[in-house]
């Protein structure tokens, strides 16, 4: 039975795929990813074939030319970058006399080295679990073996029983304190909507310059570092407007392609800034041959984060790197309105603080809105998103209030509620001043 060894960082990597030889770029990014653990490549190799092989995933050819390549190069590490199954690692582990790490592994190793706040800590190790969950039946003896000793003969359970459980509970606990974590950032920001302070996030894709322009917005001090996954932890800084507005800046993990659903689930409490943004700001690498690919991968990400109707800015970041000139463009209405810039020297960033200004104005509505003396439980919903300014009593008994809230969190709650798409009249700007006689 093989040991699994517990170092190690001389790694092959593995690019096998049912749809043919991976493009370069994927390649590359996969081995950048593997630096990025700390990974010393020694060799790559690259198979194809129209059906993955049960056992191993690759074939016997390739099997024996990547053992073949283990013993040359003394490899402790195979990386495949294609996901395996819990019998196909077991299996080329038994092979190979070496471990065995797929694409999901490499990201959440990655992860696990860079998270330093508690609750980045906390979200990691539930992703690593998780993941391990479905991998217990491994290379390690002490698994089969059932308990002993005095007290403990008979049917008992066998060891992997045991750590199934274990594991089972620690995952409990881990997801009992993350609720705690995510009721306290829920009410962080609901005060912020009571404060009527919208919140900004950052997304892209990893090593697109989102750490860079956070701190050239708002002087965080964030790390950064020209690496994938430089940084994890979650920031939240005040950013100053122009017209003297303030705003929240979220600077959220970066994307990749084929992120593990294991980190997608749980880091969905640290992504929930970019779920309750009122606008997102999605940072590009301009200077990236493949940069359409990867802004569709962000969007389905965004998409499956239930994110991808919240009104959205280009920013395409990185122009020292090229020879063009900062400058905004978009529709007549800026609906999609993109920032070109440098994060690195700062030209363009006036630019996008105003397009930001100009898009947070847009997606707030300012109105009033009439709920009858059997909708209480309505009214108290809205106080308590602290969307009322205002409110004064109706001649029906019921309430007249004046709203200003998030267009998408309205229409929400205009839905949840059964209410009519029109229930709010919006209040033309002549008009405010006089709405103090409400009350």
């Amino acid at each position: 039975m093989f040991e699994r060894p517990q170092s190690g960082e001389r790694a092959i990597l593995v690019h096998a795929s049912p749809d043919g030889a991976p493009e370069q770029s994927e390649r590359g990014e996969f081995a950048e990813l593997a630096r990025s653990a700390g990974a010393d490549i020694v060799a790559e190799i690259v198979s194809s074939r129209k059906a993955p092989e049960p056992r191993y995933f690759i074939g016997k050819g390739k099997l024996e030319e990547l053992g073949d390549s283990v013993r040359c190069h003394q490899a402790e590490l195979v990386i495949s970058s294609t996901p395996l199954s819990p019998s196909q690692e077991r299996n080329l582990e038994r092979a190979l006399k070496c471990r065995v790490v797929d694409r999901a592994g490499l990201i959440l190793d990655i992860f696990a080295q860079r998270a330093r706040s508690f609750e980045g800590k906390l979200q990691v190790e539930l992703a690593q679990l998780r993941h391990l969950s479905t991998r217990l039946v491994r290379g390690w003896t002490h698994l089969e073996r059932q308990k002993g000793g005095i007290g403990l003969r008979g049917p008992g359970e066998t060891q992997l029983e045991t750590d199934r459980r274990l594991l089972g509970r620690r995952i409990r606990q881990l997801r009992d304190r993350l609720d705690q974590v995510d009721s306290r950032r829920t009410m962080n920001r609901r005060n912020r909507v009571r404060a009527e302070i919208p919140t900004v996030a950052l997304v892209g894709y990893t090593n697109a310059g989102k750490s860079t322009l956070f701190n050239a917005l708002t002087d965080a001090g964030v790390y950064v570092e020209d690496q994938l996954f430089a940084t994890l932890d979650p920031t939240v800084r005040r950013l100053e407007l122009p017209g003297g507005r303030a705003a929240v800046l979220a600077d959220t993990v970066g994307f990749v392609r084929d992120l593990p659903h294991e980190l997608v689930a749980a880091f969905r409490s640290t992504l929930q800034e970019a779920r309750e943004a009122d606008l997102i700001l999605h940072v590009i690498d301009a200077s990236d041959a493949d940069r359409w690919q990867r802004v569709r991968q962000v969007n389905a990400v965004l998409k499956q984060l239930e994110a991808d109707r919240i009104p959205q800015i280009r920013v395409y970041n990185k122009l020292d790197k090229l020879d063009r000139k900062p400058k905004a463009t978009g529709t007549r209405q800026a609906e999609h309105r993109a920032v070109w810039l440098s994060a690195a020297t700062g030209e363009g960033l006036p630019s996008l603080l105003k397009a930001v200004g100009e898009r947070l104005r847009k997606a707030t509505l300012h109105g009033l809105i009439h709920l009858g003396p059997a909708q209480g439980r309505q009214r108290a919903k809205l106080f308590e998103l602290g969307a009322v300014i205002r409110e004064s009593g109706s001649d029906d008994g019921g309430w007249i209030l004046e709203l200003n809230m998030a267009e998408r969190d309205l229409r929400r709650f205009l839905k949840r509620e059964g209410l009519r798409d029109d229930a709010l009249e919006p209040l033309p700007v002549s008009e405010q001043a006089a709405v103090g006689t409400l009350n």
